[in-house]
């Protein structure tokens, strides 16, 4: 009787979600499959606990499917696809559709180099997009990076050096949405976040001509979104070492990096390496690693258009 109730109380997709495998017979598509869960997850900047959460389905599940030890259900993935913002072909490995054109398409990008696809990119973009001119695109300095390079501080500074206004989008993430982002996320979720990011990107684009722009570190999360960015402005990648975006948020006093998570630093090492190629994508980049303000700061005048 009480293993019935515990069925009963226990969620179906739960306790089909996972077959968990020895690991000596760890299957290679299944440890692929897990390596690609992990990158996306970290790629929206989630913990596997958050992950489980969002997707209301068991965190010792997605650690199984992770670690390649668990036979996801399609349910499953699907549920985690709903709070990753992917597609089901994307998660298993196809990240493309299966129209001819589509798959030509692919083999004719297949083995290229990353400045043929960014030439590509930036083609295909002009033809289905009307992209702003090299010198109106230098007027908009967007600064992107993780939290604790310096976007901020080092972004207010240069915006009143070249007089032009700064924005932090995380304000008008707000302003658009009428309450806080830890709200935004509570109520709505990441994904109408997301949506909330790109159009207030979009704002900000129409309505300023020149400007120094602060931007969330996980916006290459949305390629959408991260497109129209690198489109319409000129970016800068502000990075560090992991040791130094921890120590820099913690102090300015936020303790949410270590609130209830002893693997803060892994999973900020992990979240840098899953948006170090889209970051790199920048105009320019910036270590400021060990850098005192001042000489952060001469070091980014150097980096942006005259």
């Amino acid at each position: 009787m009480q293993y019935l109730a515990c069925v009963k109380k226990t969620p179906l997709i739960n306790l089909m979600a996972a077959v968990e495998l020895p690991s000596s017979e760890k299957d290679p598509f299944l440890t692929a499959l897990g390596e690609r869960v992990r990158l996306l997850r970290a790629r929206r900047g989630l913990t596997r606990k958050a992950l489980a959460q969002l997707a209301e389905v068991s965190e010792r599940h997605v650690a199984n499917v992770e670690t390649g030890v668990g036979n996801a259900s399609i349910q499953f993935l699907r549920q985690l696809c709903t709070v990753l913002n992917c597609s089901l072909a994307e998660m298993t490995g196809d990240e493309t559709a299966s129209s001819p054109d589509w798959l030509m398409i692919r083999e004719i990008l297949r083995g290229r180099s990353d400045e043929e696809l960014a030439r590509a990119r930036a083609l295909l973009g002009e033809l289905f997009d009307t992209p702003a001119s090299e010198a109106t695109r230098r007027q908009r300095i967007a600064l992107i990076g993780l939290r604790g390079a310096g976007k901020s501080s080092l972004g207010r500074r240069l915006a009143e050096h070249l007089g032009v206004p700064f924005i932090e989008l995380s304000g008008q993430i707000e302003t658009l949405a009428g309450c806080t982002i830890a709200e935004i996320h509570a109520l709505y979720g990441q994904t109408a976040y997301r949506r909330y990011e790109q159009r207030a990107l979009e704002e900000v684009i129409r309505h300023h001509a020149r400007a120094v722009i602060a931007t969330p570190g996980g916006i290459v999360s949305e390629p959408a979104t991260f497109n129209l960015l690198l489109t319409h402005c000129y970016t800068v990648w502000l990075k560090a070492s992991p040791e130094e975006h921890m120590n820099r948020v913690l102090a300015q006093g936020d303790r949410r990096p270590m609130s209830g998570n002893r693997e803060a630093m892994d999973d900020l090492k992990r979240i840098l390496e899953s948006r170090a190629q889209f970051y790199s994508k920048a105009d320019k980049t910036l270590d400021t690693s060990d850098l005192p303000p001042a000489q952060a700061f001469t070091r980014l005048l150097e980096q942006v258009p005259a």
